[in-house]
Formats: C-alpha cells, sequence, structure tokens
C-alpha cells in the first residue's frame, strides 16, 4: 500500500482538553473534525486510550477543543503534545478558563473553541473515537489555524498525541505504544517513554 496516496491530507492541529476527579487535562490532537451539519452539529475526535486526556473525556462525558492559532508557539505544542497530565498540570502556567462543563481551556494563541457533551463512542483499535454534540462555540482570537503541514514545515514532528502521525528527518527511536519520539544515537536500556511508561523494547529505530 502506498502511503503517499493520503499523506497529502492536512488536519489542523488543536487542543483538547477535559477535567475530572478535580484535574485538568489537555494535549494535542489533529483528529477533530465536523461530521453533520445539522443544529447543534456533531463533531468526532479520536484519541489514544492510554492518554490521559482520553480517560478525562470518558469521565466527564464531555470535552473542549481550541483550535491553535498559526502563530501559536512550539513551546504550547511541546507542553500539550509531549508532557504527561499524570505529572504536570499543564494548565497551570496559562490564563485558564473553564466552559459550562466545567472543562479547561486556553484563550491565548488560539483561533476559537467549542465544548462538545459526547452523545457516542466506539472503540478504534488502541483509539476511542468520541461523537461529540456542540454545546459551546466561541471565536476567540480568529485568524488562521496552524495545521500538521505548518507545524512539519517548521521542521518539528508530529506530537505523539496526534492521531495522525508525521515525521521529519530525524535520528532516533519511536515508542510503538503511544508515538513519542526518542532523539538520539542510542536508546539506554532502561529508558522508559514519558508519556505512556513503555520500556526501552517497544520503540523502534525510525528509518530516514
Amino acid at each position: 500500500m502506498d502511503s503517499k496516496a493520503y499523506t497529502s491530507m492536512n488536519y489542523a492541529l488543536c487542543l483538547l482538553s477535559a477535567a475530572a476527579d478535580g484535574k485538568r487535562h489537555g494535549c494535542i490532537i489533529n483528529s477533530f473534525h465536523q461530521v453533520t451539519s445539522s443544529y447543534p452539529p456533531k463533531f468526532t475526535i479520536a484519541v489514544n486510550k492510554d492518554n490521559e486526556t482520553c480517560k478525562a473525556v470518558q469521565a466527564a462525558g464531555s470535552f473542549s477543543v481550541t483550535l491553535l492559532a498559526s502563530d501559536a508557539p512550539d513551546s504550547l505544542v511541546n507542553l500539550f503534545g509531549y508532557k504527561s497530565g499524570r505529572v504536570v498540570d499543564k494548565f497551570a502556567e496559562y490564563d485558564c478558563k473553564t466552559d459550562g462543563a466545567g472543562n479547561p481551556y486556553l484563550t491565548e494563541h488560539m483561533v476559537s473553541r467549542i465544548s462538545c457533551k459526547v452523545v457516542d463512542r466506539l472503540e478504534i483499535g488502541g483509539y476511542i473515537l468520541f461523537v461529540g454534540q456542540a454545546a459551546e462555540a466561541e471565536v476567540l482570537s480568529g485568524g488562521a489555524v496552524l495545521t500538521l503541514k505548518d507545524f512539519a514545515g517548521r521542521g518539528k514532528a508530529t506530537p505523539p498525541t496526534a492521531t495522525v502521525y508525521r515525521s521529519v528527518e530525524v535520528n532516533g527511536y519511536r515508542c510503538t505504544v503511544c508515538g513519542y519520539v526518542y532523539e538520539g544515537e542510542g536508546l539506554p536500556a532502561d529508558f522508559r517513554c514519558p508519556l505512556c511508561k513503555a520500556p526501552a523494547e517497544k520503540f523502534e529505530k525510525i528509518d530516514k
């Protein structure tokens, strides 16, 4: 199968967030899509089951999605795309707001936001596809959205929390469980993935 048939597709980078058990969780995704034009519209997101934000969405029964602006800094993408909510409150360093369902969201470097109530779900291998019905929608800064192609154009690999993965020329190893990329010539034998805690044997060498 020739992957070039679909790798030319582009996707918006978004911040998915939800709150559960008194904790705020968020991660970068590129799987947010509108699937109906009825009112209120419905949207889908796909999230890795092992991701803490996925667990929060399941517990909350709702989620918020904000579309990243084209000038969103790498630091924001790195924080929500590479760090785990198991060990850090990613929202702590930002002015965070809360939607009507209690889910956190950011306004800085965001184009718009849509908050949804989960109305259906489907397990797809290691991922869960959530169907959400829009409950709130708001334009924030407006302007252009940061896309996967734009971010790769900065010389950056797609965050491992994003469902559709695009790599750049890196020398390293990729976690086969969650997609995290370790850059370097050799992977330490006792290394564990900082996102999903998978051991070194779960990593594969990236072919340039």
